[in-house]
């Protein structure tokens, strides 16, 4: 064998090794890509399902809400109505009320005079205490601050 011939011989059991080395890569490299396309098969098989019912749990909360929205403008309404109503027997009974109110208290102080009655202080009685009279002169007018 000449020296050109062993280099030759060399040169080609580098590359029968390089060859090999690059076989066993590949090999490696389709397994991989073997595994990962059967991953991804396996999560769209799961992943559709789940996005199905996503959908419908999606359009089951938007009927819900187009109810509650329903419900909440009947509420909206129901308030305004009681509160006009409210207003109205406010200002239909309120005043006379506050009338017949004073009325009678006028009714009460005049008999209490014509008796006598009006000067004496009263103690109250509630179950079995006696509270002291209501002070009339002793409060001092808390709207000047």
């Amino acid at each position: 064998m000449s020296g050109g011939e062993l280099a030759g011989l060399i040169v080609a059991v580098f590359w029968a090794i390089l060859v090999s080395f690059l076989a066993v890569a590949l090999a490696r490299l389709a397994q991989t890509l073997r595994r990962t396309s059967e991953l991804v098969a396996g999560i769209t098989e799961q992943a559709v399902p789940l996005l199905g019912e996503a959908s419908d749990a999606l359009r089951s909360a938007h009927t819900q809400l187009d109810r509650v929205d329903t419900i909440t403008a009947d509420v909206a309404e129901v308030t305004a109505n009681a509160s006009a109503l409210s207003s109205t027997v406010a200002s239909a009974f309120g005043g006379p009320l506050v009338k017949v109110a004073a009325f009678s208290y006028g009714v009460r102080r005049a008999v209490g005079l014509q008796t006598g009655d009006a000067g004496r202080s009263r103690a109250r009685t509630l179950t079995g205490k006696v509270l002291p009279s209501a002070r009339r002169a002793g409060r001092r007018n808390r709207s000047k601050d």
